[in-house]
């Protein structure tokens, strides 16, 4: 069984090499963010994949971590490329 887990690793690492090509000819900042977010992913199930054929359960913590990073390096990016709008302050209008 872990011949099958290291396979879908290594179909998912040439997954992550076509990414590598959207992140290099990407008309805009927002597809080579979804590039990177296929890293994240990708990533995260190769680790989870190579913890189950390896046998090495603490890769599954490291796994975990990445996760973590990944989803916190999207929020930093949107924050960055589309910054808050300032909300309009409605004036005060005195009827008496």
């Amino acid at each position: 069984m872990s011949v099958f887990y290291i396979s879908m690793a290594l179909i998912l690492l040439v997954s992550v090499a076509a990414g590598l090509l959207r992140i290099l000819w990407g008309p805009t900042a927002a597809d080579r963010m979804m590039a990177a977010q296929l890293f994240g992913t990708c990533g995260v199930a190769i680790l989870l994949l190579l913890a189950r054929g390896l046998e090495a359960l603490i890769v599954e913590d490291v796994a975990l971590v990445f996760a973590l990073l990944a989803a916190l390096s999207t929020v930093a990016f949107i924050r960055r490329a589309w910054p808050a709008k300032a909300v309009p302050q409605r004036e005060e209008h005195d009827d008496s």
